[in-house]
């Protein structure tokens, strides 16, 4: 899947569960779920160098409810690093074709996540 993201050598997941490629300008996470049996793949939206200021998560979670186009994913936070991602969780294979689809249409959303979005969600908390 890696060699067609042109990144052939990256070594995939390492032996505690975790991935990762950056192709152009998108970063892809990848988490091997145990105990769910899952792999929940992560387009990074933003990295903050703080905890978010109030209002700004719950703003990306509107956006999501109001239709915003999220590459098939959710939004999630992961508080231990305090990053944004747009997430999307596989307990099946499936096709490889459709993963990669899947994996390319993810990052693209993630880039306009990280340039209009969190413009417009920041616009709107910072203004208040």
């Amino acid at each position: 899947m890696l060699a067609e993201t042109g990144q052939p050598d990256s070594v995939g997941i390492n032996p505690q569960g975790f991935g990762g490629v950056a192709v152009d300008n998108a970063q892809l996470y990848f988490e091997w779920l145990d105990k769910e049996q899952a792999l929940k793949c992560s387009a990074l939206i933003h990295k903050f160098r703080d905890a978010p200021k109030p209002g700004i998560l719950e703003g990306f979670q509107q956006e999501q409810k109001n239709g915003t186009d999220t590459g098939g994913g959710t939004v999630d936070f992961e508080t231990e690093n305090k990053s944004l991602f747009l997430s999307r969780t596989y307990t099946q294979a499936p096709p490889n074709t459709a993963f990669i689809a899947d994996m390319k249409r993810l990052m693209r959303v993630s880039l306009v996540w990280h340039g209009e979005v969190l413009d417009r969600v920041a616009s709107r908390v910072f203004k208040k």
